[in-house]
């Protein structure tokens, strides 16, 4: 798979929903529950981070979940995106783009949404084929008026900003032309988790999938 077909399927995933969860779970046990709650409050594409032992396996239990589109976050190495394919993610994000984790992804058919901050990076990027990037730290890296600015010279990149992103200011980053959807860990709670508040996260879900809409 070319870096511009992972690109069209990346940002294919990015359209359904404005906002992707972004997930560290620590008990895969509670993953498929967490899936469906999800699901069922509109957000279908979920970014299950390598963050944790349970990762890999929660993957697997979240893949079977209908209707769900499940990647894989914090994919740093090859060894990381294979992994994360033979356990069920349709999809990989990473903070950054390396050579050696395109190549991967290419030979593994997986769709890679990769970071990138600066222009050059930017750049760099786009020269590899990839035009749907995770700007990642979002926040930290001037937020959306940095967005905004690297839409003029770059118009033909689409970004989903992550990191330090909220119900406060996901809709300065959805309104501007270059923003497909937002990446964001407030919808999942360690504590809802925790407790097994399933409705608590769907009526976030809901919240959040409604923000194109006003």
């Amino acid at each position: 798979m070319t870096p511009q077909t992972q690109s069209r399927k990346s940002r294919a995933l990015c359209d359904i929903a404005p906002v992707i969860p972004v997930i560290v779970i620590q008990q895969a046990a509670k993953a498929e529950a967490l899936a469906r709650a999800l699901v069922s409050g509109g957000l279908p594409v979920l970014e299950v981070t390598l963050r944790s032992d349970a990762a890999l396996d929660a993957i697997r239990a979240m893949s079977g979940v209908e209707g769900g589109h499940v990647g894989a976050g914090t994919v740093l190495s090859p060894d990381d995106a294979k992994r994360a394919k033979d356990a069920g993610a349709t999809f990989a994000v990473s903070p950054g783009l390396t050579d050696p984790l395109i190549a991967a992804c290419a030979d593994l058919d997986l769709p890679l949404l990769p970071g990138a901050v600066t222009a050059s990076e930017v750049m760099r990027a786009a020269d590899a084929g990839y035009d749907m990037l995770k700007f990642f730290p979002a926040e930290t890296s001037g937020g959306a008026p940095a967005l905004k600015s690297l839409a003029g010279p770059l118009p033909r990149i689409s970004f989903c900003p992550t990191g330090g992103v909220s119900p406060q200011n996901a809709r300065d980053y959805l309104a501007l032309p270059n923003v497909v959807c937002v990446g964001g860990s407030w919808i999942v709670t360690d504590a809802d988790v925790a407790s097994e508040d399933w409705d608590a996260i769907e009526a976030r879900a809901r919240t959040a999938a409604a923000l194109r809409q006003g």
